[in-house]
């Protein structure tokens, strides 16, 4: 360390502060015994200990809309996930194509309604999904991030989520 620091150090006086410090310079080690480490009581029996009381965390928050959509746009996530994940392995380990399938569904002779809703239900990750998607690329554009800007962009989210997935599931 010595050797770089004196070819970076014009300073004659402090060169010599720098070899004054080096030569003055004292380690100890100390040697301790594993078990002396290794700690036998856990972080919430050492609180209980302490007397520390446990923090009430998500129990005393109201529910913001900002928190809602951002574990919705997680969830929905997850569930886009698994979907295609779970097609993917159908389509792998199914016997049948897909048109079996499909002559399945319109066996079960489903009412225009029924058959609507659980198309939007099918749909609606993916409408939550990309319309929360698009806010957050505004976001990253530095777009819509006072409070107010926030929270009204957020049920605007929310009305073109549904206005989305209607039209999903009406084709």
């Amino acid at each position: 360390m010595y050797a770089l620091s004196s070819s970076l150090v014009r300073s004659s006086a402090l060169r010599q502060g720098l070899q004054m410090a080096a030569a003055n310079r004292q380690v100890s080690l100390k040697v301790v015994s594993v078990g002396s480490t290794i700690k036998d009581e856990s972080f919430f029996e050492k609180n209980q200990r302490l007397g520390r009381e446990m923090s009430p965390h998500l129990t005393i928050y109201k529910p913001q809309l900002t928190s809602i959509l951002s574990v919705m746009h997680r969830g929905t996530g997850l569930v886009l996930g698994v979907g295609v994940w779970g097609l993917g392995i159908g389509a792998l380990v199914a016997s049948q194509d897909i048109s079996h399938y499909v002559t399945m569904v319109e066996g079960l002779q489903l009412s225009g309604a029924s058959l609507t809703a659980i198309k939007f239900i099918l749909a609606y990750p993916f409408g939550y999904h990309a319309a929360n998607g698009v806010r957050h690329l505004l976001w990253d554009t530095g777009r819509f991030l006072k409070i107010k800007e926030v929270y009204s962009t957020g049920y605007v989210m929310v009305a073109t989520s549904f206005v989305l997935t209607a039209i999903l599931a009406l084709l």
